[in-house]
């Protein structure tokens, strides 16, 4: 249509799943893990798209695996970047709680958000106009964005083609049930074709995934704990991921370090947290979410893993306003 062209790329973990358009004003949708920035501009470039003719990177939402290679587009190539409002007021802020990185254990690199959305805006590429939907529940300030004229949807992580995106109730409210259902019954009212999510394939079904979606967040109003287990799983799923697995010896000093670990052990399972230490190993290897290698927790998602040396810079949101060779 008109030239222009949405190109779904499908990535492993840590990074989120990204999306180019071609167009007259080439716009970038997440940028992935800050890791494998490489290999996004590779796919970038792969697209048909020169990382330089960039016009804007639009963030559905602030977690690392979407927004971790904002910090060299934008200082490389002067891209600006957009996003929710009430994300972008965070990040420009330098607050701790940003990204929710130090709560979650999850590097993350400096950017500046350039241009703060709200629900109804649009976004336009050239000859494509992009709708911003704001979609909370997976984040407060999770936005989704709809192309009206082939019917395309960018969901982000609201939900997935077999999941939903887990719900940090520490940090987003515990009622971010209600949101992901409401933002579920907006998007159904759309006319959608393709959906594309932050993680996994793209859907051909985008009715039957929403009703998914709906069917199983209505289950967990009334069994909230399998929102804190789903949560755990993937939390520390992405933990093992990032750092190529944990020894035995290590596990149990790092959980312990964690806020979002305490946090679930002590408020959500009414457990110490040293208490709660077996009873989630045992789970993460009955659900197969991980599996020994030897004396070494492994995730048995699909991923590859950052090198050592990256993920030793250990970047956090409390650190943008230092100097340490970034700039913000």
């Amino acid at each position: 249509m008109k030239g222009s062209k949405f190109i779904f790329l499908e990535r492993k973990f840590p990074s989120a799943n990204i999306i180019v358009i071609k167009d007259e004003l080439p716009t970038l949708i997440d940028t992935g893990f800050g890791r494998d920035v490489i290999e996004t501009e590779q796919l970038v470039k792969e697209a048909g798209v020169a990382p330089e003719e960039i016009q804007l990177i639009v963030n559905t939402h602030y977690h690392s695996d979407h927004v971790g290679g904002n910090f060299h587009f934008q200082n490389t190539y002067g891209i600006p970047i957009a996003a929710h409002k009430w994300e972008g007021c965070v990040i420009n802020a330098c607050d701790p709680e940003a990204c929710s990185a130090e709560w979650l254990d999850q590097p993350v690199e400096p950017y500046r958000v350039d241009s703060m959305l709200s629900d109804n805006d649009e976004i336009h590429t050239g000859t494509r106009t992009l709708n911003v939907l704001h979609t909370p529940g997976h984040t407060l300030g999770h936005i989704s964005l709809y192309e009206p004229e082939e019917e395309i949807l960018v969901c982000g992580d609201l939900f997935q083609q077999h999941d939903v995106g887990w719900l940090n109730t520490f940090r987003e409210g515990v009622s971010s049930i209600q949101r992901s259902l409401e933002s579920l019954d907006r998007l159904s009212g759309l006319r959608i074709r393709k959906v594309y999510s932050g993680h996994g394939s793209q859907m051909e079904n985008p009715m039957k995934a929403i009703d998914a979606a709906r069917g199983r967040l209505e289950k967990w109003i009334s069994a909230p704990e399998k929102v804190s287990w789903h949560a755990c799983k993937r939390i520390l799923s992405f933990a093992l991921i990032i750092k190529n697995g944990l020894a035995r010896e290590e596990i149990h000093p790092y959980l312990l370090s964690c806020g979002w670990f305490q946090d679930y052990a002590r408020h959500a399972f009414k457990l110490q947290p040293e208490e709660f230490i077996p009873i989630l190993l045992h789970e993460m290897i009955r659900s197969k979410a991980a599996s020994w290698h030897g004396e070494r927790l492994v995730a048995n998602t699909p991923h590859q893993a950052p090198p050592k040396e990256w993920m030793d810079k250990h970047v956090m949101p409390r650190e943008w306003k230092r100097g340490d060779g970034y700039r913000v």
